[in-house]
């Protein structure tokens, strides 16, 4: 019987930012004598009929990862499961080191939670829409909509995307100005701190600086004016979406409304580096550099006595030291508060997904290969019984979208306004940047007031 502990580990921070990279590994010495295995197969097949690992993987897709294993580990009534006797009817044997019968629930909770969102990810597609008329349909009588946005929406804003043959990536690889095993390396957070000029190199071709809101971004403030929108996870940094006047806008991977200083951590507008990205240079933190130039003052002024080194009140380390770990021996490097890999979400992203799950009656994915991890997975992580309707350029083969809609995007989404006689709003006004206060991610402020998230 489970002993209650994971249950304190189920909430909704880091549900769904998941690595199973961590138990990918083939060097844990995961060998298994047939002995040991065929004692394995023996409890797998004592533990839940074929009928029965149907009906929990039915009621996975539908209550979510942590509303399932809530009610697993406490069921209504009876005695509770565990981990253990889960993971071996579903077929799952776990990593050598979480083996042993006596195993705590609270140790095979992390394994437990990638092996669910494995499962989840096998959405079937429902049959019963299929077509535009269906799209049109579902627009209509939806109330609560997620709008899961990505870069193919601000392809015609001027904004280049990252994957396509002739995105940001492609132009990198191309150019073949930087040593990189992978373009991607140049949105790496270890890469950055070493290298900082790099991203610094090409930032000003995706800051949003002077472009317009697309008519999908606009698409997206329609649904919200017309009472539709639950809420917009974009994946983009452009800020585009709030230019446009949507106020339910989670920016899953942050945006350039704001930057901070790697070494202090003091958060600045960020219009104030705007001028740094512009000019292709790596911005610097004022204080820090007021903080090492004082440093460097005192330290002139007492080697002769043979003081030791101090830099803001605190005794300099190994200069070497110093430039290992702040890049070239630079310290306070600004950095826009968009997150590299190798960074975690905002934990408002697996807030605001668990708590949207239980409302959402249609997921509209649009301008997305559904490729980033774990934005990508939205769509599997609300129930597998909500519709949900995908519009991009080209097709993706990982997920089982209901109705898709291949095409220029700004073109889809206006016919489907027209369908339904709604009219997108028209571009901002000129003004309407100037009246945006920039402000962390996950606030958007106008001159009103602060919009909800």
């Amino acid at each position: 019987m489970s002993d209650g502990t994971a249950l304190h580990e189920l909430s909704a921070g880091e549900t769904y930012q998941i690595d199973s990279d961590e138990y990918d590994s083939d060097d844990q010495g995961d060998n298994i004598g047939e002995k040991d295995y065929d004692e394995l197969v023996a409890e797998a097949e004592n533990g839940f009929t074929d009928e029965e690992v149907a009906v929990l993987t039915a009621e996975l897709r539908e209550k979510g990862l942590v509303n399932f294993l809530r009610d697993y580990l406490v069921p209504v009534s009876g005695p509770g499961q565990t981990l253990r006797k889960l993971l071996l009817g579903l077929g799952v044997i776990p990593p050598v080191h979480l083996r042993s019968s006596t195993t705590p629930d609270i140790q095979l909770l992390s394994f437990t939670k990638i092996v669910l969102s494995r499962l989840l990810r096998r959405r079937t597609k429902l049959p019963a829409y299929n077509s535009v008329d269906d799209a049109v349909s579902l627009l209509r009588h939806a109330k609560n909509i997620i709008v899961l946005s990505g870069a193919g929406i601000s392809t015609s804003c001027g904004i280049p995307d990252f994957r396509s043959a002739n995105g940001l990536y492609a132009q990198i690889q191309e150019d073949g100005e930087y040593d990189l095993s992978d373009p991607q390396e140049m949105f790496d957070i270890r890469y950055f701190r070493e290298q900082p000029e790099v991203f610094y190199s090409f930032a000003k071709q995706i800051y949003p600086s002077n472009f317009v809101p697309s008519p999908c971004h606009r698409w997206i403030k329609l649904l919200e004016d017309r009472g539709k929108l639950l809420r917009n996870y974009t994946q983009n940094i452009d800020t585009l979406e709030t230019l446009a006047g949507v106020q339910n806008v989670l920016q899953c991977h942050g945006s350039f409304a704001t930057a901070s200083c790697l070494r202090c951590r003091r958060r600045v507008p960020g219009t104030d580096i705007e001028g740094e990205i512009m000019r292709q240079e790596v911005p610097k933190c004022s204080v820090c550099r007021a903080e090492r130039e004082a440093a460097r003052a005192y330290e002139k002024s007492a080697s002769a006595k043979g003081k030791p080194k101090v830099k803001g009140g605190m005794i300099w380390g190994d200069e070497e030291e110093e430039e290992n770990e702040w890049g070239g021996g630079e310290p306070g490097i600004m950095k826009p508060d968009i997150t590299f890999f190798g960074q975690a979400l905002d934990s408002k992203f697996d807030e605001c997904l668990f708590k949207d799950r239980e409302k959402v009656d249609l997921l509209v994915i649009i301008g997305t290969s559904l490729k980033v991890a774990p934005v990508s997975e939205v769509c599997t992580h609300i129930p597998h019984s909500i519709p949900q309707i995908f519009i991009n350029l080209t097709p993706v083969a990982h997920v089982q979208p209901d109705i898709c809609l291949l095409g220029d995007a700004d073109t889809i989404v206006t016919y489907l306004s027209d369908r339904l006689g709604w009219s997108i709003p028209p571009p901002p006004s000129a003004s309407a940047k100037n009246q945006l206060t920039m402000t962390p991610p996950g606030e958007v402020e106008f001159a009103s007031g602060v919009g909800p998230l």
